[in-house]
């Protein structure tokens, strides 16, 4: 929905409606899945989201920098193309940035994969049409020297004392200025968590590793000796300014769409393991390898009483996630006995789900997702009819940052249940972006072809995710997996230990490589 001519609300005024925004959602929700639970026969169609950082290359001085032009660009590009069929290009939260998904979805059918990199060279060749001859579209999950120096052009200033981010490293300049929601997701998470956005990651050491925090700035601040060690970043820019390789699955009906769901939540930590591309942040190499950490800080906007870190007197939850994160409960009944960590969730949500005929699977997912409160809203669109309206329920829903996501079909259209598999990092050539991306669909395919089963305890499956992002995680780390894909998904499991699940024939998984998860060992095919 286009909201550039409506009146975004600020924190206190949103505040002021959460429980009626929240209300109506949920009620949305009910409408839309007993509208569409008995949906059958739609096409499988999927496609890939590519997000471009515009960077400027100088070869005199043999630097780059990033170019802030990213709304002219996205201005040129549907002028040019207006009546034509072409990919759709769409702005990003960072000024440098762009995103493009593919002029039609791409088919089931395997010939469709041969279309993949054909059709990420068009989009390619098409930004790099509108672009000056010393600018290129890059894809690279972040940017290693954003908030180092002058590294965007035309030149900006910082302002830690003013403005939206606050920052001693990154200007407000590098923010997309000509989309409200941008600018008001920022402010707004910084006002319910009541302070700046700080994000911080371990620095690799070595003998010659400076500290990244200035002394001026740990003095005038009275950082915590820990901040020594770490790669201090403020401001949404570092996470939101990242660029990520997105895939969104339709299916044939509700039911196959959660299965898959639940069966590829624990191969997000595997992609992202494998596509880890983001080692260097704010000009300092990490001791890290993707861009996940960061993500989930920058968009972290529970409050110390929700954090645990005080008593609960305004809050009502203690929350033990940022909005991005892994997946926290699997949604298919016959998995429910793998939710083996507490799952937070909005009582009243669940039992009006629960009420309306929703089993307790999926009634605890969508009350998990409600315990958010929006970040956006528009004064024009406050009061909307629930069986004609879904935007409450899609502000909740989209600003649920997790590794998968599960969409609704929408009315009166040809979209049915979706899929988005969210955690893949980007790579540098459409060679590689295409190769991931076909991999992921080709999994698709065989778990609903075979009906596999990779469904391992979901407290296992955050292990995995804090394993993914450490260094050399694709080499050197090793994953908890499900030992025979093949066994009945409704295996009966048992409490041994706290926290620790196990089937009654002995353990369903057990600890692997990347490698010995892809290609097999001799106790695992």
């Amino acid at each position: 929905m286009d909201t550039s001519k409506l009146t975004p609300l600020n924190w206190e005024e949103i505040k002021n409606n959460i429980d009626g925004v929240k209300i109506q959602g949920i009620k949305q929700f009910i409408h839309q899945y007993k509208k569409h639970k008995d949906r059958r026969n739609d096409p499988l169609y999927w496609g890939d989201e590519i997000e471009y950082m515009i960077v400027k290359i100088d070869d005199e001085e043999k630097t780059t920098k990033l170019c802030l032009k990213a709304k002219d660009v996205l201005e040129t590009l549907n002028k040019h193309n207006k009546g034509n069929p072409i990919p759709v290009w769409t702005p990003e939260f960072g000024a440098y940035m762009v995103e493009s998904i593919p002029e039609r979805p791409y088919s089931g059918l395997l010939t469709s994969i041969s279309k993949v990199e054909m059709s990420m060279k068009e989009r390619r060749k098409e930004l790099t049409s509108v672009l000056e001859q010393d600018e290129i579209p890059f894809t690279l999950p972040s940017y290693p020297r954003l908030g180092v120096g002058y590294f965007a052009i035309p030149p900006t200033k910082l302002n830690p004392n003013n403005g939206i981010s606050k920052s001693w490293f990154s200007p407000d300049d590098v923010i997309y200025k000509g989309r409200q929601r941008t600018t008001s997701i920022h402010q707004n998470i910084k006002e319910r968590k009541g302070g700046n956005i700080e994000i911080l990651i371990p620095v690799y050491q070595d003998m010659n590793t400076k500290s990244p925090l200035p002394m001026s700035i740990k003095t005038k601040y009275k950082r915590e000796q820990s901040y020594d060690n770490s790669i201090h970043m403020e401001g949404l820019i570092f996470g939101a300014g990242c660029c990520g390789l997105q895939t969104t699955f339709q299916m044939d009906n509700f039911e196959d769409a959660r299965y898959l769901y639940d069966q590829l939540v624990n191969i997000c930590p595997i992609m992202l393991a494998l596509s880890a591309a983001s080692p260097i942040q704010r000009g300092y190499l990490s001791d890290i390898d993707t861009r996940w950490p960061v993500l989930s800080q920058s968009f972290d906007d529970r409050t110390d009483e929700e954090k645990g870190l005080k008593p609960l007197k305004k809050d009502r939850f203690r929350i033990q996630k940022s909005r991005w994160s892994s997946v926290e409960t699997y949604i298919c009944p016959e998995n429910s006995q793998y939710n083996n960590t507490d799952i937070v969730y909005d009582k009243d949500s669940y039992e009006e789900l629960k009420n309306e005929g929703l089993d307790e699977a999926l009634s605890k997912h969508i009350a998990y997702l409600f315990i958010r409160d929006p970040l956006f809203l528009c004064s024009e669109t406050l009061d909307q009819n629930e069986d004609l309206d879904i935007q409450h329920l899609e502000n909740i829903n989209s600003t649920n940052w997790q590794t998968l996501r599960l969409k609704l079909p929408i009315s009166n259209t040809s979209t049915g249940w979706r899929v988005e598999f969210r955690p893949m990092e980007i790579q540098l050539s459409d060679f590689e972006n295409a190769a991931y991306a076909v991999f992921v669909f080709l999994v698709t395919r065989i778990v609903i072809a075979y009906r596999l089963n990779f469904v391992i305890p979901i407290s296992k499956v955050d292990e995995n995710m804090s394993a993914a992002s450490k260094r050399d995680a694709v080499l050197e780390e090793k994953f908890n997996f499900r030992r025979n894909i093949f066994s009945d998904k409704s295996t009966e499991i048992e409490i041994t230990k706290l926290g620790q699940l196990q089937s009654k024939d002995g353990d369903d998984f057990c600890q692997m490589t990347i490698d010995e998860i892809i290609n097999g060992n001799v106790r695992y095919k």
